[in-house]
């Protein structure tokens, strides 16, 4: 949008969008219909005339300097830290992540790039547990609706730090594109596709290892 070219996504579902702020104007705008520099057309179908004809809030709604601001206050969020991390039913869950090649996909660690924004950010491990990149999931997470390159299919790896405060804090457990599922372990038998070998693995578990590997989770 920004560039008026083809670029690699990082955010959103499906990474359809390359960069903080772009997620952001792309939020106003399917969310609230609120309008930006970057999505400047009111999201109204022409079925909606009550929409059409609403009183606008201004062109654009949101200002450069608001979506700056805005942009800069996600930047500099702290990312939730680890709990447990020594509780040894987590330390097996950690073990048994790996051995499932659950980290093929929700990567550990990545390294942070160039940050002219904020430079104390700029080439930093971080341990986000995602490879930002799209998967094809199968059949029954598939919504039927290709975004840009991404097909019905493929869903970007989603982040998994936070994960266990997510109730906490959301005031639900529940997970996935459409919060299909109610808690993690359901999450993961949802997977299909790419990760079907992990899914099946993980059904083989025993109680006792199956509850290691939600704990570890829930340590994220």
């Amino acid at each position: 949008m920004q560039t008026q070219a083809t670029v690699l996504g990082r955010f959103s579902w499906k990474a359809n969008q390359p960069n903080v702020a772009q997620q952001i104007a792309g939020a106003f705008i399917g969310d609230l219909g609120i309008t930006s520099h970057l999505f400047p057309t009111e999201n109204c179908t022409e079925a909606q005339s009550a929409c059409r004809h609403a009183v606008s809030g201004g062109q654009p709604e949101l200002s450069a300097q608001q979506l700056e601001s805005i942009t800069f206050y996600h930047f500099a969020l702290a990312v939730p830290s680890r709990r447990n991390a020594d509780d040894p039913q987590v330390k097996a869950g950690e073990q048994l992540f790996s051995q499932l090649k659950c980290d093929a996909c929700h990567t550990p660690t990545l390294t942070t790039g160039e940050f002219p924004q904020l430079p104390a950010l700029a080439h930093q491990p971080i341990h986000p547990y995602t490879d930002l990149l799209l998967h094809d999931m199968g059949t029954q997470l598939a919504d039927g609706r290709p975004d840009y390159e991404a097909t019905g299919q493929e869903w970007r790896t989603p982040p998994l730090w936070g994960m266990g405060l997510i109730e906490k804090i959301n005031g639900h457990s529940t997970l996935l594109h459409d919060g299909r599922a109610r808690n993690v372990l359901e999450a993961i038998l949802w997977h299909d596709g790419e990760a079907k070998i992990s899914k099946e693995a993980v059904k083989k578990l025993s109680k006792t290892d199956r509850a290691a590997l939600i704990e570890f989770l829930n340590s994220l």
